[in-house]
């Protein structure tokens, strides 16, 4: 057998000790098992060479077998424990090996010595601070999880068993599932018990794994709101520990915690724990008197706090020089701080101009995001364009910053080779708003492949980039030349447009019908598409006014119609379509008010044209009852005198024509 690599460094070679580690005499068991543990403490080549060797299966014999000696079963687990603690692929193996099970066995054996004990969970403690450790392990079975937290972590547990159990909880309890399953075996009465303690060794890991199950869940976040602990409730408790006066840790993860709260709808934007001490504390945190690692937490909770209330991210822009602070954090060279800055004006800009005008006017700003676009850390670049997404909501800063900068390049770069499907969903956000009428971007993105590149993603598998793709193409088209709306409609096709108006995402069936209202518009561009793909477009409209659509479609749809006949020569290919003349007098008398009123603005603009067909038109229509149903609608007298006025002029259209 080769060396082992442990034990040479100590002048030793490989045989005598791999002889003694499994021998039956305990007493040369043991000193090979010390000689052992001190090889592997803080070294990861040494414990690389351990688990390379297959010593783990020994180590796992001697730590279950009750016949051996306790000094040594305990042993056998200190060394598993400091194994745990090395690198990804030794610790990957430890879990194949099964040593989670063993481990778990131990703990929950009834008769097993608290040394021991301690000794395993230490060893799961680390085990699971590793994000691939399976977490279903503990999850199997109920009574797993009730004993460790009833039984283990009892007040009459010492501070080390409790500890370590806060710290198992913490990577366990992130999906919706897991936070039940948590919740119903007594975690949060644990928690909140573990959160007012003394102990920063358990205050610190109870914090984090209350605001993990806390997370996105409502029912969770709606039980600790009502758990009170030594009558005090949970909510109160944290607010307590957002003082100054908690260590920073401390603080920082009680905000998160009440961030959670409110994020989840448990508590409102408007009570006085999240208004005047979580957001203050969050922005107090920000500051450059804390480390780098706090601010970036700090600035991303504080982001997804005020991500969605337009008076959160009002109240947080005036909060302890909250700008200024995230300006500096730009300045940093790693990535979290940046990331959690970046974040931080994505939410404080999404719906205030004030703000946003604050935020760009920071010298330097601009660059820095750009900068962040070509970042090579990709969660810092995605932190870059949402944060430019936000600013792009800004009419004013679309004609001049933006303009300045030439900011379409960078976002347009983005969009090759493999971006994620979450970056392309930002990036293709921003492009939107850059497409708008008043974008001066808009001309230079055009001559750039926009068309190609806004048309295949609405062939994208995400229904959020089949709807941005859609958006765009809405937004371009809006006011556009007659050779931009060729291109468009060539370039995507009349089939592709069917199979977004069947699309299962009613969002992407919305924004395909505002593509098309877009694209007829104007006469001349009207009466030019339609020679070319009357058609398939009104197939595509009978297509969305025979479905089950909410209302709100079809208006879209009825518009489209009303635009069809405001062309000079396109007014006969609806008049030609029986099915869809018959759609128009039924809406005229549905009681849906959208419907109707879709309706009303399609005839209109059939029957006030006065060209030589005019007669024949209002003729037709009256034939198919259209006038009939005017004049019962305007009976009902369920609507405003402005509608009524509407239906009293379409009528007199009618009777202009006798």
């Amino acid at each position: 057998m080769e060396p082992f690599t442990c034990f040479m460094a100590s002048g030793f070679e490989f045989r005598s000790y791999i002889d003694e580690l499994y021998s039956n005499d305990y007493q040369k068991c043991q000193e090979a098992m010390i000689c052992l543990k001190n090889a592997v403490i803080g070294s990861n080549k040494q414990k690389a060479s351990v688990v390379s060797q297959g010593i783990v299966p020994r180590l796992i014999t001697l730590l279950t077998d009750e016949t051996v000696p306790l000094e040594l079963r305990c042993d056998a687990g200190i060394v598993i424990g400091s194994l745990a603690k090395g690198a990804n692929d030794q610790v990957r193996q430890l879990i194949l090996y099964g040593t989670i099970h063993v481990l778990l066995q131990l703990i929950m054996k009834k008769n097993s010595e608290k040394q021991l004990v301690e000794i395993c969970l230490r060893a799961l403690r680390s085990i699971y601070q590793y994000r691939y450790a399976p977490t279903d392990v503990l999850h199997s079975n109920n009574g797993t999880l009730t004993y460790l937290i009833a039984d283990l972590a009892s007040p009459s547990s010492s501070i080390e068993c409790q500890s370590c159990i806060a710290n198992i909880l913490v990577p366990i309890c992130h999906s919706y599932i897991e936070q039940m399953l948590l919740c119903q075996a007594g975690a949060i009465p644990l928690l909140a018990r573990l959160i007012t303690s003394n102990h920063l060794v358990l205050q610190t890991p109870a914090l984090k794994c209350l605001a993990s199950m806390c997370f996105t869940n409502r029912a969770v976040s709606d039980i600790v709101c009502s758990t009170n602990y030594d009558d005090e409730m949970i909510p109160d408790i944290l607010t307590r520990l957002t003082s100054r006066s908690q260590p920073v840790e401390v603080q920082l993860t009680a905000a998160r915690c009440l961030t959670y709260l409110h994020r989840s709808g448990s508590l409102g934007s408007n009570d006085p724990r999240i208004e005047f001490k979580t957001l203050p504390c969050l922005a107090r945190l920000c500051t450059e008197e804390f480390d780098e690692d706090t601010r970036a937490t700090a600035a991303e909770t504080l982001a997804y706090l005020a991500e969605i209330d337009s008076d959160l991210q009002r109240l947080a822009a005036i909060s302890n020089h909250l700008i200024n602070s995230l300006n500096s954090l730009l300045q940093c060279t790693s990535a979290l701080p940046r990331q959690g800055a970046f974040r931080c004006f994505a939410s404080l800009g999404a719906n205030d101009e004030d703000i946003r005008k604050r935020i760009i006017e920071m010298d330097g700003l601009m660059e820095e995001v750009l900068a962040g676009l070509g970042d090579h850390c990709p969660e810092v670049r995605l932190a870059a364009v949402r944060c430019l997404h936000s600013l792009s909501r800004s009419v004013q800063q679309l004609r001049t910053t933006f303009q300045d900068h030439s900011v379409w390049r960078p976002l347009m770069a983005l969009l090759t080779g493999q971006p994620t499907n979450e970056l392309l969903t930002v990036v293709t956000s921003t492009i939107c708003n850059l497409l708008l009428e008043f974008s001066p971007a808009k001309e230079p993105m055009l001559e750039s492949g926009a068309v190609e590149m806004l048309c295949e993603l609405t062939r994208n598998q995400d229904p959020a980039l089949r709807l941005n793709g859609s958006w765009a193409l809405m937004n371009m088209a809006f006011q556009a030349e007659q050779h931009v709306k060729t291109k468009i409609i060539n370039t995507l096709g009349t089939d592709r447009i069917f199979q977004l108006l069947a699309d299962s995402d009613t969002r992407v069936i919305m924004k395909t019908l505002g593509l098309l209202r877009n694209l007829l518009s104007n006469t001349l561009h009207i009466d030019s598409i339609m020679s070319e793909h009357s058609e398939k477009v009104m197939q595509a409209v009978n297509l969305v006014l025979d479905s089950q659509h909410p209302s709100e479609v079809k208006e879209q749809a009825l518009c489209i119609i009303g635009n069809i006949g405001a062309g000079a020569q396109a007014t006969d290919y609806v008049m030609e379509d029986e099915n869809t003349l018959r759609k128009l007098g039924e809406f005229l008398t549905n009681k849906d008010t959208k419907l109707q009123a879709g309706a009303r603005f399609a005839i209109g603009n059939l029957i006030r044209k006065n060209d030589i067909t005019a007669p024949a038109r209002r003729n037709r229509l009256k034939e198919l009852g259209i006038l009939s149903r005017l004049e019962e609608s305007r009976r009902q007298e369920l609507f405003g005198t402005h509608v009524y006025d509407e239906i009293t002029s379409l009528i007199r259209e009618f009777d202009y024509m006798t």
